[in-house]
């Protein structure tokens, strides 16, 4: 809060001067609500994968240990479900480890490249991507629109790592409460017009929380959404 003489309102500087850019990496776990982000001046695969790898390695390890090993056969139809209806899918490894957690991320070729995703499925990790123009189906595109809002919103901030800055803020205090999202799809709409679901719509995405969350006017878009979800 601040305070300012009577006809003298605080305003800010009208010059637009670009100074650089950041990119927010941004690993969003639904179910829960916890989110996991990097400020970065760059989101090559240079940068994204080793931190990706780095992140779901510790989410890997916090994890129940797989159940028993079963049968090849078995293991392999556990993946394999995961791509029905797909038009491309992507060929599996011989050699599968138990399925232990799904990662929904977008489409890029960046996120194709063979030694990335056979060091997921090495992990027991199934990427799923998203369909270009189906954004919408990443619940990490509406986390990183109300952290981009409570981060930035009535800002002015003077430099890229000070926006980087404010993100993680922002983030630690959204950990401390952090609100699960859920999936939005044709049957939960259903039960809403039937007045049976008393759900809240998120904007960025598929998805809706059980408890509004508090909303400022503003526009604006960071890169590199990730969601992930373990597996049961």
């Amino acid at each position: 809060m601040s305070w300012q003489p009577r006809g003298r309102p605080a305003t800010q500087p009208h010059e637009y001067i670009r100074g650089g850019t950041t990119k927010i990496l941004t690993l969003f776990h639904p179910a829960s609500g916890q989110v996991q982000l990097q400020p970065a001046t760059r989101g090559t695969n240079a940068v994204l994968h080793p931190w990706l790898r780095g992140r779901l390695s510790a989410i890997l390890a916090e994890l129940p240990p797989p159940a028993p090993s079963q049968d090849a056969a078995a293991t392999q139809a556990a993946w394999a479900v995961w791509q029905a209806g797909l038009t491309r899918p992507f060929t599996l490894p011989d050699d599968l480890p138990p399925l232990r957690l799904l990662l929904v991320w977008d489409n890029l070729t960046g996120h194709k490249t063979p030694d990335l995703v056979l060091w997921l499925c090495a992990h027991g990790v199934m990427p799923l991507y998203t369909p270009v123009g189906g954004s919408w189906l990443n619940m990490a595109e509406s986390i990183e629109r109300v952290l981009k809002r409570r981060a930035l919103d009535g800002q002015h901030p003077h430099s890229p790592a000070e926006i980087g800055s404010w993100f993680e803020q922002t983030a630690q205090r959204w950990n401390a409460q952090p609100t699960p999202f859920v999936w939005n799809g044709k049957r939960r709409q259903r039960r809403r017009r039937s007045g049976g679901d008393q759900s809240h719509r998120l904007g960025g995405s598929g998805a809706c929380t059980h408890q509004p969350i508090h909303r400022n006017r503003a526009t604006g878009a960071s890169e590199c959404q990730i969601s992930w979800q373990p597996t049961h």
